[in-house]
């Protein structure tokens, strides 16, 4: 399937074309061939005309002059053929062109004046014939039929040539024709090329929406890209909003219902109600984070994000490396200065912060991140030298709520909010063995 609309325009441009051409070709012929016949016609009259004025009748005899006007006529070598025949058929005088030609025509003699037509021979050869009916010759009574003949080879061959012409005529037309349309679709298409490179600063996050400064056919469409997007901005804000309103609102509850468990944890007979119900606070504010964080964070409709990865990694690395300073973690960035990941900035953060705490939490002293970039592909790695994860667990420490490690304290969401923020970017999270000794989880992002 042809995906550019350019090269559908054109090949169907260059068919209409073709079929034009091909359907011109036969008229042309046919129009220049009649020309052709008119012009022989008239040639072969004039030619009559100058046997007629040359002949003479003395003593009732048809008497033609060696030498007649007409060279043509004169020459052996030539083509020009002229015969002389009386009324009853019999040939009086031929041409000398005509002395090596063996020509069986017989004359038409009826009264109808003047004929042009084509004359078939037995053995194949065809010619033009006039013949032409003559009652007065030098002012005298006669009846004579005078016959010019033309080989029909001589017009084919014309016909060949100009067929020839126009065949190579026609194919550099549609050359040409064809450079002054793809000429034509490139700037009327251009009008797309600047559609398309405003909805990729939109994507980039460089403009906010489409502008006005398109051809009347595309205004329509971009007004519609532009409401579009406003109106993903505004419910995706509205939905922050919302579930901001949603968190405040509970937390005061939680507080409360939190003050009432701690003081009932001090009396002996309710400790274990207490125990209960400080369970089930933390749990429904586990609840609300995991959600919190799962809903703002993600992908944003039209927008496609590109951040610079190394700025971000020195920071998060920074902030882990002063909180696990009893650890001594040894750091390596394998990241080039300007690679950038297709996510929102605050995604990554959230990604990054998960992915490096529970590798800075569980190595024994090393931690690698490293990004490999492709034409089609990027793939980002987070490393560390611990016990690794394995494989019979691995599908389930990324489910909500799961962990591997209780000797430390956390809600054990982390990891799964880290996979849905990668799969709401269409990208593939993969969990497997570190050279360095420890886990490996790789975060494939597909470009296409």
């Amino acid at each position: 399937m042809i995906r550019s609309l350019r090269v559908r325009l054109m090949l169907a441009a260059a068919l209409l074309a073709l079929l034009f051409m091909l359907a011109l070709l036969p008229a042309l012929q046919q129009a220049f061939s009649l020309a052709l016949k008119e012009a022989i016609e008239k040639r072969l009259a004039s030619d009559i005309t100058t046997l007629i004025s040359a002949a003479r009748i003395e003593n009732g005899q048809l008497k033609m002059p060696d030498l007649l006007p007409d060279e043509q006529y004169n020459l052996p070598d030539r083509r020009l053929l002229g015969y002389i025949f009386d009324r009853d058929g019999n040939l009086v005088w031929r041409s000398r062109a005509t002395n090596d030609e063996q020509i069986n025509y017989t004359p038409r003699y009826d009264g109808r004046g003047n004929e042009f037509a084509q004359f078939h021979q037995a053995d194949g050869e065809e010619y033009f014939v006039y013949d032409a009916e003559v009652k007065l010759l030098g002012g005298q009574s006669a009846a004579f039929s005078i016959v010019a003949l033309q080989p029909l080879r001589e017009y084919q061959q014309t016909l060949n040539g100009l067929r020839e012409r126009l065949y190579l005529g026609f194919g550099a037309a549609l050359l040409a024709l064809l450079g002054l349309l793809w000429g034509g679709l490139t700037w009327g298409l251009r009008s797309l090329h600047q559609l398309r490179h405003e909805l990729d600063e939109v994507e980039s996050g460089a403009r906010e929406g489409l502008s006005s400064e398109h051809p009347r056919e595309l205004l329509r469409l971009t007004g519609s890209l532009n409401r579009l997007l406003r109106s993903e901005r505004e419910q995706r804000q509205r939905y922050r909003d919302s579930l901001g309103d949603l968190a405040h609102s509970l937390k005061t509850p939680l507080a409360v219902l939190q003050g009432v468990s701690e003081s009932m944890a001090q009396r002996r007979e309710d400790r274990e109600q207490a125990r209960v119900l400080q369970s089930q606070i933390e749990r429904m504010s586990q609840q609300i984070d995991y959600q919190l964080q799962r809903a703002s964070l993600r992908k944003s409709g039209l927008v496609r994000h590109q951040v610079v990865l190394q700025p971000l990694l020195e920071s998060l690395c920074s902030t882990l490396s002063k909180v696990y300073r009893d650890k001594r973690v040894k750091v390596t960035l394998e990241v080039p200065e300007r690679a950038t990941v297709p996510m929102e900035q605050g995604a990554l953060l959230e990604m990054l912060g998960n992915l490096l705490e529970n590798a800075y939490r569980l190595c024994l002293s090393e931690v690698r991140v490293s990004l490999r970039s492709g034409p089609s592909l990027v793939e980002l790695c987070v490393e560390d030298d611990g016990p690794g994860v394995p494989p019979d667990q691995r599908e389930r420490i990324l489910q909500r709520g799961e962990r591997l490690d209780r000797q430390n304290p956390g809600q054990g969401i982390g990891l799964a909010v880290v996979k849905d923020i990668i799969e709401s970017y269409d990208a593939n999270l993969t969990l497997d063995d570190s050279p360095l000794g420890g886990a490996a989880f790789r975060v494939r992002f597909s470009l296409d």
